[in-house]
């Protein structure tokens, strides 16, 4: 599980992974942020969020969320991600080609990048039913790209496949000891973006949040 430290921790790695990239020929993903939220802890963010009834998948497709972004030449998003959660990264330019993978969501290991997915914790499909359908398609591929917020993680194709586009109510990690900072990602994201709950889900997130210390620590 990792910790609010921990997080602090990968923040860091992450920046570091940013510079390396850059020295790599990569070049930074614009963002175009939306109105920022209020902060807050874990707990309190999730009090936050509204409650509603799951929208309408009417006119989703993946393509209304246009990922993954360039971040060099011949590389993009993917890499970035695989580079800042990978350990013994091999690069051809700043294209990711080998390393070391431990899926957080069951433990799996993997050493080929073509093995790893790339989850979105909130799944397009269920940001489409919780508000993204009102964005335009601009903001929703900041959405799918997003690198500053825990929305993206290196994971096991398999769990990735397992989750689809359920909702904590739904689909849990495996690995129990995850499901802390699993339950707190998803709440930081939906809280950032402003995206809606259903009753279920919050449950689920509350119950999975319980026991949590570091999640009421600002």
């Amino acid at each position: 599980m990792r910790t609010r430290s921990g997080a602090r921790a990968a923040t860091a790695a992450a920046l570091a992974a940013a510079i390396a990239l850059g020295a790599a020929g990569c070049v930074p993903v614009d963002e175009a942020e939306p109105e920022p939220s209020s902060s807050g802890t874990v707990t309190q963010q999730l009090g936050e969020l509204t409650v509603a009834a799951a929208g309408s998948m009417k006119g989703y497709s993946r393509a209304r969320f246009p990922h993954w972004r360039d971040t060099g030449k011949n590389c993009d998003v993917r890499d970035s991600v695989l580079q800042r959660d990978g350990e013994s990264i091999k690069l051809s330019g700043c294209n990711v080609v080998a390393g070391r993978w431990e899926s957080p969501y069951d433990g799996l290991v993997f050493t080929d990048p073509a093995d790893v997915d790339i989850d979105h914790v909130v799944p397009l499909a269920n940001a489409w039913r919780s508000g993204a359908d009102e964005w335009d398609d601009s903001k929703r591929g900041d959405f799918a790209n997003d690198l500053t917020r825990p929305q993206l993680v290196a994971v096991s194709m398999r769990s990735n496949r397992a989750k689809g586009d359920q909702d904590p109510s739904q689909w849990k990690p495996a690995n129990r000891s995850y499901w802390c900072q699993y339950a707190a990602d998803w709440v930081t994201v939906k809280h950032y973006w402003r995206l809606t709950v259903t009753s279920a889900e919050k449950a689920a997130l509350t119950e999975m949040l319980e026991g949590c210390t570091w999640a009421n620590k600002p």
